[in-house]
């Protein structure tokens, strides 16, 4: 947060025709003190800070530029924009800046923490232990202030990745057994159970869930096949697309959005692992052009489809209001790593513009 109180001195100074040296006097200090405050040089002494705020008839919150909803609106603001470079150099500076301006906010604590942690899977326990001591501190103190059950579950999920970095697996698994939920008593599940079988509420929360949980076990599926030892690279590639056609076909035939969100999850999860696990440009490209085309289909689909369309409620704003869009996005403007470097890639530029 960019400190603002010479700024304000100087603007309530000007405002109600006091010089310089008329404050300096009131305030019992030099009249070359007052002028570094204005300039931003030099900050007030602590001590006078209430006799300033008495002076110009001001909150010490108003003197020192101190608005929450402003402030808040940044925070927002850098969040969001971190959420587009998540993944990338650029939002490593976005949230190491962030936490550095605004250490106090939780959603910047857990953003920085996963972010120097190595995000949510595939963690580094060299990282994990060189950062133990800061990253335990930031879960003390999301634990202890915070109410937000996403942060707290982070916060726990951190300490067992710690736990089993240390060799202490077995009571990190117990992080997540005691303190995180089982499939089958997940808020989608009681939410379905709330309502009679036979009412309108019952059928569509079962198809919202239906959704949701294709969206999950479509990404299992993907993993599956892609970490199949057994296959090379191209054989996953092979089955993937296979596997995909299958999912299409089936969509086509019954046009059930199931089979939609199935091949669609799938091959994302598919097409995200060949770019960055050894795949080839060509390989990349075909399954991405399938993703794509999926994508598109189910948000043309959205629109006439509520459930399926909560189904997305789950994701962040942009993928939320428009996944199709997001997507081509996100790829179209990356900056740094594999994607990057695809995007000169002829037939994968082609591609990209064919949606666009």
């Amino acid at each position: 947060m960019e400190m603002t109180i010479g700024a304000n001195i100087k603007r309530l100074r000007t405002s109600k025709n006091i010089t310089q040296e008329q404050l300096s006097v009131a305030m019992n200090v030099t009249c070359a003190a007052v002028s570094k405050w204005e300039r931003g040089e030099t900050y007030p002494d602590i001590t006078l800070l209430q006799p300033l705020a008495y002076f110009f008839g001001v909150t010490l919150d108003e003197l020192m530029g101190y608005d929450q909803e402003k402030i808040q609106a940044e925070i927002d603001g850098i969040i969001a924009l971190y959420r587009q470079h998540w993944n990338d150099k650029k939002g490593r500076e976005i949230i190491i800046k962030a936490y550095r301006d605004y250490p106090n906010d939780y959603w910047i604590m857990h953003y920085y923490m996963w972010n120097i942690g190595g995000n949510l899977a595939d963690n580094d326990p060299a990282v994990l232990i060189a950062h133990k001591d800061e990253f335990l501190a930031i879960c003390e103190r999301i634990l202890e202030g915070c109410t937000e059950e996403k942060l707290r579950l982070g916060a726990w999920n951190m300490r067992a990745k710690i736990l089993h970095a240390e060799g202490k697996t077995d009571e990190a698994l117990e992080i997540y057994k005691t303190k995180f939920t089982d499939w089958f008593t997940t808020g989608g599940q009681k939410t379905e159970q709330l309502f009679a079988k036979d009412t309108s509420e019952y059928y569509f929360h079962v198809q919202k869930n239906m959704y949701e949980l294709v969206d999950f076990a479509a990404d299992k599926f993907g993993r599956t096949l892609f970490f199949n030892p057994s296959l090379s690279m191209e054989e996953k590639t092979e089955r993937a697309l296979l596997y995909g056609d299958l999912m299409i076909n089936a969509f086509e035939e019954t046009g059930e959005a199931f089979f939609l969100m199935l091949a669609r999850t799938f091959l994302g999860r598919m097409e995200n692992d060949l770019c960055y696990r050894g795949g080839t440009e060509e390989q990349v490209t075909i399954v991405m052009d399938k993703k794509l085309y999926l994508t598109k289909k189910i948000e043309d689909m959205r629109t006439a489809n509520e459930a399926l369309n909560r189904a997305c409620d789950r994701f962040d704003k942009a993928l939320s209001t428009n996944c199709f869009k997001s997507v081509i996005d996100s790829l179209t403007n990356a900056e740094g790593g594999r994607r990057a470097e695809l995007l000169k890639n002829p037939e994968y530029r082609a591609v990209l513009d064919k949606y666009r």
